[in-house]
C-alpha cells in the first residue's frame, strides 16, 4: 500500500474517544507537521492531556466557518469522526440529525473549496446495511439493504456516504475512504451497546438471538491511523473475525437475559431512555433482533489490516476492563437459560 504521511490533519469529533484518541496517535507521529482537532465542546482533560501537540479547535461543523480553518491551516487530510449515534449526548434526535448530516454538508463544502485538501477519511457504520430477517448471512461492500434505514443514525450515515460520493465525483483529486465500522466494544469507549451490557439484567426480544459481530476500539483506531496515513480509497468493512450469539454474550458478561415479548420492546427501552440507563433507537432494537454480520477480504487484502481481537476477545475484553459484576454465577445463569428456553418453548 503506497504511504503517503500528510502534512496538516485534521480530525473531527475529538471529544469523543475516538476522534481524540486518534488526534493523540497522529500527534506522536513525528512525520506529521500539524494535528488540529475540531469539536464544539474540548475534550476530558486527561484525554486533551494525551492529545499532546495536537491543537484544539472550538468550532461547529455546521458553521461555514470551518472553511476558514481548513484553509488557514491549509489542512491536506481530514478524518471526519463525529458521526453520533446517540440522540441523548448529541442533545436530542434533531440536534444530533443536524451535527451528522448538515455538518457533514458543510465540512465537505469546506472540502471542496480548499485546493489543499487531498484526502477525506469518513468514519462510518455497518448500521447503513440495515438490519432484517430477510438479510444474506453476510454483508459484503457492494450488498444494499434489504431494508432501507428509516431514520436514526443508520439513515444519516447512509446519506452522509451520499454525500461524500457527490464530493468524489466534483474532486476526482482527493482520495475519499468510507469504514464501515461495526459497534465498537471495549474496556474504555462508551457506547450505547456497552452500556446494554452493563445492566444487571439485560432485556431481549422472546424468541431471537442475534448474532452480533463487534470491534475492539484499539483495533478501530488503528485502521482510522492507517487511512489517514496511506492512500487506500473505497469502502471498508471493519469488524472483527467471529460473531457471538446475543444469548453468549449476555452469559459471558455474567448477566441475566430477560427476554420480553415484542410488543413489550417500545415501553421497555422508553423505560431505559427515560431513567437515563441505555437509549436504544428503533434500528438498535432491530440490531438486537437480527444481529448483522460483515464480510472482512477488502479490509484484508486491499486496506492490509488483519484485526487483531476476534468478537469474542474483544467482548471478554470489554468485560475485564470495566470489571462488570456478574449477578450469578456460570451455572446459575446457565440453568437460568435453560428455564427461559423451556418457558419460550411451552409458550410456542
Amino acid at each position: 500500500m503506497p504511504q503517503s504521511t500528510p502534512n496538516v490533519v485534521l480530525v473531527t469529533g475529538v471529544s469523543g474517544f475516538l476522534g481524540g484518541h486518534l488526534a493523540a496517535r497522529l500527534a506522536a507521529d513525528p512525520g506529521i507537521d500539524r494535528v488540529l482537532g475540531v469539536d464544539t465542546v474540548p475534550p476530558p482533560r486527561d484525554l486533551l492531556k494525551r492529545m499532546g501537540r495536537a491543537e484544539f479547535v472550538r468550532a461547529d461543523i455546521r458553521n461555514p466557518l470551518i472553511a476558514k480553518v481548513i484553509s488557514s491551516a491549509q489542512v491536506d487530510t481530514v478524518v471526519h469522526a463525529s458521526l453520533s449515534a446517540s440522540p441523548a449526548t448529541s442533545g436530542g434526535r434533531a440536534t444530533m440529525k443536524e451535527m451528522n448530516v448538515i455538518g457533514t454538508m458543510q465540512l465537505l463544502a469546506a472540502c471542496q473549496k480548499a485546493p489543499s485538501v487531498r484526502r477525506v477519511v469518513l468514519k462510518s457504520t455497518t448500521a447503513v446495511y440495515g438490519a432484517s430477517p430477510r438479510d444474506p448471512a453476510v454483508f459484503d461492500e457492494a450488498t444494499g439493504p434489504k431494508d432501507l434505514p428509516s431514520g436514526g443514525y443508520a439513515k444519516d450515515a447512509a446519506e452522509i456516504e451520499g454525500y461524500l460520493r457527490g464530493f468524489s465525483r466534483r474532486r476526482p483529486d482527493v482520495t475519499t475512504t468510507v469504514l464501515r465500522f461495526a459497534n465498537f466494544i471495549g474496556p474504555r469507549i462508551d457506547t450505547v451497546l456497552t452500556r446494554y451490557f452493563a445492566l444487571p439484567v439485560v432485556p431481549t426480544v422472546l424468541g431471537y438471538d442475534a448474532r452480533m459481530q463487534l470491534l475492539h476500539e484499539e483495533d478501530g483506531l488503528a485502521v482510522l491511523e492507517r487511512a489517514t496515513t496511506h492512500e487506500l480509497p473505497g469502502v471498508f468493512n471493519v469488524a472483527a473475525h467471529g460473531v457471538l450469539m446475543l444469548s453468549q454474550a449476555i452469559r459471558r458478561a455474567g448477566k441475566i437475559a430477560l427476554p420480553v415479548p415484542s410488543s413489550a420492546v417500545s415501553p421497555v427501552s422508553r423505560v431505559l431512555r427515560g431513567a437515563r440507563v441505555v437509549d436504544f433507537s428503533p434500528e438498535q432494537m432491530r440490531f438486537l433482533n437480527f444481529g448483522r454480520v460483515v464480510d472482512l477480504r477488502r479490509l484484508i487484502d486491499d486496506f492490509g489490516f488483519q484485526p487483531r481481537w476476534t468478537t469474542t476477545q474483544a467482548f471478554d475484553d470489554f468485560v475485564r476492563g470495566k470489571a462488570l459484576s456478574p449477578v450469578l454465577g456460570a451455572e446459575r445463569i446457565a440453568a437460568v437459560e435453560r428455564g427461559v428456553l423451556g418457558l419460550a418453548r411451552s409458550l410456542r
